[in-house]
C-alpha cells in the first residue's frame, strides 16, 4: 500500500518491553511501505525494523545517517524523494524522532519548504516522566544536559529552581546514564531541601521501570543504584499546580 507523500516520524521503543506493548501496530505497516529513512544509526535501524518483524525487507531500503559526524549540508539532498512525491521517515534511535534528537533538521527543511510532516505515536520518555511526575504538566520546559563544568552546574540548577518557583514550571532534563547517581548527589546538596525532585528511569521497562518523587533534601540517603539506567530528572517548586488550585484560574485537562 502506497502511503501519503509525507515525512512520517516514527518513534522506537524505549525499553526490552514487548513492542506491542509501546508501539502501534500500524506504525509498523506504514513503515514496510517506506524505501526511504533517515536514521541515527543504520545498523540499529536495520535491528529495530527486523525486531519489529523478522520478515521486514531490508535491502529495499535506503538509509540516510543523521548524527554528530553527518555534513549537514546534505541532508536536505536526502528529501528529494519527498519532493517528488514519495514518502520518507525519520527515526530515532529510542523515543520519538527530532525531540532532543538530530532528526529536527529534516523535519525543519520539509516545514520550511511545505512538505508534509506526519509524526506517528510512540513512547516519549520525556513527556511519560513528567505524566507520572505530579508535577505542574501545563507548564514545563526540557533543559537536555545540565553544563558539565560545576561551577555553571551549581549556577545553571538555582536558575531553573527559581524558574520553577517563579514561573511554576517543571524543569526537565538528562544526564549521561553513567553518571546518574552523581547526578543525584549534585542535586540533593544543590536544590533547596523542600524543592521536589523526580527521578524516572527505564520507561516503559516491565521489570525495571521507577519514577520516585520526593524532597530533594529526601534524596541524599538514596541506596539505589541508577548509574548506566536510561533517566530523566524533573523539578519543581509550588505544589498549587499540580492539585489544580490555580488562585482562581481554571484548570484545563488534555
Amino acid at each position: 500500500m502506497k502511503q501519503e507523500a509525507a515525512l512520517y516520524l516514527i518513534p522506537v521503543n524505549i525499553s526490552d518491553a514487548p513492542l506491542e506493548n509501546v508501539i502501534p501496530t500500524g506504525n509498523l505497516q506504514l513503515v514496510k511501505s517506506l524505501r526511504h529513512l533517515i536514521v541515527e544509526n543504520v545498523r540499529t535501524a536495520r535491528r529495530f525494523l527486523k525486531r519489529w518483524d523478522k520478515t521486514f525487507d531490508i535491502d529495499s531500503i535506503s538509509f540516510h545517517e543523521l548524527n554528530g559526524h553527518t555534513d549537514l549540508s546534505e541532508v536536505s539532498e536526502w528529501l528529494e524523494p519527498l519532493r517528488h512525491g514519495e514518502a520518507m521517515g525519520v527515526m530515532s534511535e529510542a523515543g520519538c524522532p527530532a525531540v532532543a534528537d538530530p532528526g529536527a533538521l529534516p523535519v525543519e527543511i520539509a516545514q520550511r519548504e511545505g512538505l508534509k510532516v506526519i509524526p506517528l505515536v510512540g513512547p516519549s520518555s520525556i513527556l511519560m516522566s513528567l505524566m507520572a511526575s505530579g508535577f505542574n504538566g501545563q507548564g514545563f520546559a526540557f533543559n537536555g544536559y545540565l553544563p558539565i563544568d560545576e561551577k555553571e552546574r551549581s549556577r545553571t540548577i538555582r536558575e531553573l529552581e527559581n524558574e520553577s518557583q517563579n514561573k511554576n514550571r517543571t524543569q526537565i532534563f538528562i544526564e549521561t546514564p553513567y553518571r546518574n547517581n552523581s547526578m543525584i548527589r549534585f542535586l540533593s546538596e544543590n536544590l533547596r531541601p523542600d524543592t521536589m525532585l523526580c527521578v524516572a528511569c527505564d520507561i516503559t521497562d516491565t521489570d525495571r521501570e521507577s519514577v520516585v518523587t520526593r524532597q530533594a533534601s529526601s534524596w541524599k540517603n538514596c541506596r539505589e543504584n541508577y548509574d548506566k539506567r536510561p533517566a530523566i530528572f524533573l523539578i519543581y517548586r509550588g505544589g498549587d499546580a499540580v492539585l489544580g488550585n490555580r488562585k482562581g484560574g481554571r484548570r484545563h485537562v488534555r
